[in-house]
């Protein structure tokens, strides 16, 4: 478990995700004068984006494992899959709406 997140592959992806939501944030400091505090709801709503888009697809890569498995169940577990995403997603605009600046 430790090894696959320290992996060169997952440091890499980390590192590139948050070097661009960092410069994005700062190029736009330097043109507006806004102070740091104020990129706290971009970042938010980088970090949901990214969580949700990472649940979903951990999702259906157990269900189309499993459907894989045993195909006489594969309506059952679509359905759950389905379902399942359908409460990942009401979350996640829920997330997002918390993470939206307020004007």
């Amino acid at each position: 478990m430790i090894r696959s997140i320290l992996s060169f592959r997952t440091l890499s992806i980390i590192a590139a995700v948050s070097l661009t939501i960092f410069a994005s944030n700062f190029a736009a400091a330097q043109d507006s004068g806004r102070s740091l505090i104020e990129f706290s709801s971009p970042f938010g709503v980088g970090l949901v984006v990214i969580g949700a888009a990472y649940g979903i697809s951990k999702l259906a890569a157990a269900a189309y494992e499993s459907m894989a498995r045993q195909p006489e169940v594969a309506a059952n577990i679509q359905l759950a899959m389905i379902i399942a995403a359908a409460l990942i997603e009401g979350f996640t605009f829920y997330a997002l709406f918390l993470c939206t600046p307020k004007a």
